[in-house]
């Protein structure tokens, strides 16, 4: 692609309004030293010299969609506590419009992750479901906000936070936009009507059953996808790369990436990528070959990182 038709890109991007909802977290990682066995029982000790918080979730789909130069909108709940005033305060760093509806009964999902050595010893959760009045408040929240955008992001890591998802896609394509999904669970009846579904190949087998070859592949994702009412489905594969099935047409992109050293929010950083390409008017052929080179940077880069637009134009 010549620079100007790069330019040219980097413009409708610019103008592109994702709104993303979802279930949203926050990763802590904590960096150490080991050079010990602790006395008091056969395990590692950690001596911790570094601390680092991120955005995680959908929250990171956000901040990816945000760092290719989207006009980004994140509509979430998290607890009233300092782990959610921390992903507010990313959200804004990151130059997402935050709506995080704060629910006074939970906290918010916080994953601690303890690494040494470039290896992850231990990942610790704190996690709780979201209430039925704040969820009904922020179903309200995503009706107002649809006018305002042009492609919705789903983004379900099944903490509860899109308890309403059904209602939400229904609404979502009412008003005429593109509903992208994130899928969780072995129920994808609940995302009936969707545009687009980017299960990747572990959570495809969990709801289509196992394949011999890519023919079978084919029939299965095929069937799903028509049983759903979807546009469309991508089916993410690791080192295989990725797979689009449409209507009597499939499109496959072999990995692009050089080295895989982490693959943690490989999938948040695909679906904003997609969500932004389709935004800025591309079809779905060409957002997936975007969604398929930002996927082989983000692999290269430790714990949930993001995609700079520079990065993916260079």
């Amino acid at each position: 692609m010549d620079r100007a038709h790069i330019d040219q890109l980097k413009s409708a991007v610019g103008a592109a309004r994702i709104l993303v909802v979802g279930d949203v977290m926050l990763d802590r990682y904590w960096f150490g030293d080991v050079n010990r066995i602790s006395p008091e029982a056969p395990v590692p000790v950690a001596l911790v010299n570094r601390a680092e918080e991120r955005a995680g979730g959908a929250a990171n789909v956000a901040r990816n969609a945000a760092s290719l130069g989207a006009q980004v909108t994140l509509l979430s709940v998290v607890g009233d506590d300092e782990a959610g005033a921390a992903l507010d305060r990313l959200m804004q760093s990151s130059g997402v419009k935050s709506s995080l509806l704060r629910d006074p009964s939970i906290s918010t999902i916080i994953k601690l992750r303890v690494i040494a050595r470039q290896q992850q010893l231990i990942r610790i959760d704190f996690e709780s479901q979201p209430s039925h009045e704040v969820l009904a408040a922020k179903l309200e929240d995503f009706e107002a906000a649809l006018p305002e955008h042009d492609v919705v992001i789903l983004s379900d890591y099944g903490k509860g936070g899109l308890t309403h998802v059904e209602t939400m896609i229904r609404l979502a394509r009412a008003a005429g936009k593109q509903v992208l999904v994130d899928p969780k669970g072995d129920d994808y009846s609940r995302y009936v009507g969707a545009t687009l579904l980017t299960p990747n190949r572990s959570e495809f087998k969990q709801v289509a059953g196992s394949w011999k070859n890519e023919e079978e592949l084919g029939q299965k994702a095929q069937a799903l996808r028509q049983s759903l009412g979807l546009t469309a489905l991508l089916v993410t594969r690791s080192e295989e790369g990725m797979s689009l099935y449409r209507d009597g047409a499939m499109l496959h992109e072999p990995t692009q990436a050089r080295e895989v050293f982490d693959v943690s929010g490989a999938g948040d950083t695909v679906i904003a990528t997609l969500g932004v390409m389709l935004g800025a008017g591309l079809d779905m052929a060409d957002a997936v070959r975007w969604s398929n080179r930002a996927a082989g940077i983000v692999v290269g880069k430790l714990g949930t990182a993001i995609v700079q637009q520079e990065e993916l134009f260079a």
